[in-house]
């Protein structure tokens, strides 16, 4: 195993965020590389060699390269940090269904309504704010009765759905209809290790984050 994981990111971007998160709580030794997107450091050859689909984040770990922020929480979970993921096949199971939310419906949903206001994103707002309602919707009724998404204790699952959700106001969502969403959140706030995405403000162009 190498000394430090080398995390390639954006301050900005939660699926970038997401993955420092996680290096933080679970206690990863980690060096942050952060690229310009806004000048087009993911376009660049150096870059591209790395993710030829020029998205951060992308990790390095000795001979290993990893991108797809879902992809490196279990990649580095299942070599660092395996109690952050159940080996129960049905525990298992769940929190890959809580991966995939996090790749769509929360993307498209409170991510995407983000885009809009943060970076101009050419989205239909209306769609968004729908989807954003729905998803925090199920996410809500999920966790009646629950401290954590899966288990008795946090899993990456948790931290999947961690940032695009608690700056889901960033994009006109609000998180007051939903004060079990809004517990697991300061649940997660209150884990050793714990990292902050900064807020941003409105105007901001970029591209290139997965």
């Amino acid at each position: 195993m190498s000394d430090t994981v080398r995390i390639h990111s954006f301050p900005l971007s939660g699926h970038a965020h997401r993955v420092v998160l996680f290096a933080a709580l679970a206690g990863i030794p980690h060096e942050i590389i952060n690229v310009d997107l806004a000048n087009g450091a993911q376009k660049s050859e150096a870059f591209l060699a790395l993710n030829p689909m020029g998205q951060v984040p992308v990790i390095e770990d000795g001979g290993n390269v990893i991108s797809d922020s879902n992809a490196i929480l279990v990649y580095l979970a299942r070599r660092y940090a395996k109690d952050w993921l159940p080996t129960d096949p049905q525990a298992e199971a769940e929190v890959q269904k809580f991966l995939t939310l996090a790749a769509g419906e929360l993307a498209f949903g409170p991510a995407a309504a983000r885009l809009i206001n943060v970076f101009n994103a050419p989205l239909n707002r209306e769609f968004c704010q729908t989807v954003a309602a729905r998803v925090l919707g199920k996410l809500e009724a999920h966790l009646e009765g629950r401290s954590w998404l899966v288990s008795e204790r946090p899993t990456i699952a948790d931290v999947a759905i961690y940032s695009y959700t608690a700056h889901a106001p960033e994009g006109d969502v609000s998180l007051e209809p939903y004060p079990n969403v809004r517990r697991l959140l300061a649940g997660i706030e209150r884990l050793d290790g714990f990292v902050p995405m900064p807020v941003t403000p409105v105007g901001l162009a970029a591209a290139g984050a997965d």
